[in-house]
């Protein structure tokens, strides 16, 4: 990086971060949906807790392929809010909701249609049992989750990301206490268990979406999102063709994690329950990446919509940067912290020990891992969607996949050894996605 280089890329910090902020609260509040299933979930045993993780296991493909199919909505919105093309943005909102509605809906029932295969993959007799209790109704979720995904992807694309964040805390509002009031009941209100923290998630996505739109469709701030544009040439197939390759990468790389979380459940079932722990807290952490990676890929995209291409580098040079801070601070916190969180989310010694053990393994991924997050954002900001989903399939099951199979089981290294596994796909995949930005970059004379 040249000296002039960086310092643009100072000077880009303090816009990203300014975006990037909301994008990161928002990011922690919608997870900490689950966060909080596991919490109140928790006291009612290892089975339940197992239950969710696989359950978090399934549903994390459907979200990334959602979110990444739908990313493209953003961009387009992005790119016209650069140009200051209104009619293109007011025709990319209404075409991703009729998206949203579409693939939700088709991604509700893929993942109910999936349910019996969970025995087939070998989780134990115990969590299947109980399964259906939380899996179907996070099937539903799936449907009001692709809708509000547009609605955010707008908000946050015309620099109001505030807007998002308040309609995702809207759900969590909701989503505590009625989780705690059907979980263990109260007055006339039987204990629903399991099945109440799954009813209780789809009725708070499903209000929070609704106040998002209420908000689109009435505000006297988003009358200019509302115009109707049916002659602009922007089509609903044409955003799901646009969005394919990026929907498929995130699928791509989510259900590698995904199917590695399956893998744990033929290690038992306080392996289950200990990658649960890990895996909330790590999500919550791994916010920031993500939401740096939702910043890059609108600044970039408001940048390349704006003709401004001197702006593109520097863009993506202070989000990785900084976002490479942060993961070396977790990479410390997990290290060191790991057994104590463990110990404060469950009194089973078995599943604290191995949840202590994920925690250090998944402390020495970070850095990678947040690296790759953020030069995809930057490429999804351009549009280059087909070579890093290339990149993320040859990352994650020719390499992460295999190598992780091979130290859990062969190796013996058991369920560490899956996530060891993952470095190696997060380390390749860290290297090989900033070269292709700068290669695409460079090929345009910035």
């Amino acid at each position: 990086m040249s000296g002039g280089t960086f310092r643009l890329a100072l000077g880009e910090l303090r816009s990203l971060v300014s975006l990037a902020v909301p994008l990161v609260i928002g990011l922690v509040v919608a997870t900490a949906l689950s966060l909080t299933d596991t919490i109140i979930v928790s006291p009612l045993g290892s089975v339940p807790l197992a239950a969710i993780s696989v359950t978090s296991s399934v549903v994390v493909i459907f979200y990334a392929g959602i979110y990444g199919l739908l990313s493209v909505v953003g961009v387009e919105i992005a790119q016209a809010h650069g140009s200051g093309d209104g009619r293109r943005a007011a025709a990319a909102i209404r075409r991703g909701l009729r998206l949203g509605a579409f693939v939700g809906v088709g991604a509700a029932l893929a993942m109910a249609a999936l349910l019996p295969a969970m025995g087939l993959l070998g989780q134990p007799p115990d969590v299947l049992a109980v399964l259906p209790q939380y899996y179907l109704p996070f099937a539903l979720l799936l449907v009001p989750f692709a809708m509000f995904i547009v609605l955010k992807q707008m908000f946050d694309s015309i620099d109001r990301p505030w807007l998002g964040v308040a309609f995702a805390g809207i759900s969590v509002v909701v989503n505590v206490p009625l989780t705690v009031l059907l979980v263990h009941g109260w007055g006339p209100v039987p204990s629903l268990g399991l099945l109440g923290a799954g009813i209780a998630s789809v009725v708070s996505e499903v209000v929070g979406f609704l106040a998002a739109l209420a908000m689109w469709r009435v505000a006297a701030s988003t009358r200019r999102l509302r115009v109707r544009a049916r002659s602009h040439p922007l089509t609903t197939r044409g955003l799901a063709m646009t969005g394919a390759p990026l929907g498929v990468g995130y699928v791509a790389e989510t259900a590698a994690f995904a199917l590695a979380g399956l893998m744990m459940g033929w290690l038992g079932t306080a392996a289950l329950a200990a990658n649960q722990i890990t895996n909330s807290i790590g999500s919550m952490l791994y916010m920031v990446p993500m939401g740096m990676a939702s910043a890059v890929a609108i600044r970039v995209g408001q940048a390349e919509g704006g003709g401004m291409g001197d702006r593109l580098r520097p863009i993506a040079f202070a989000a990785m940067g900084a976002v490479s801070v942060w993961m070396l601070m977790v990479t410390v916190v997990l290290a060191f912290s790991g057994r104590a969180i463990a110990d404060s989310l469950s009194d089973d010694p078995a599943v604290i020990a191995i949840a202590a053990s994920l925690f250090v393994v998944m402390a020495l991924m970070q850095v990678f891992d947040g690296l790759q997050s953020t030069a995809q954002g930057a490429l999804r900001g351009l549009l280059d969607l087909q070579v890093p989903t290339a990149i993320t399939m040859v990352s994650y099951w020719l390499l992460a996949l295999p190598a992780a199979w091979l130290l859990a089981f062969p190796l013996g290294f058991g369920p560490p050894g899956l996530w060891m596994g993952f470095g190696l796909g997060l380390a390749v995949a860290a290297v090989l996605l900033p070269l292709r930005f700068l290669h695409i970059t460079r090929a345009r004379g910035v």
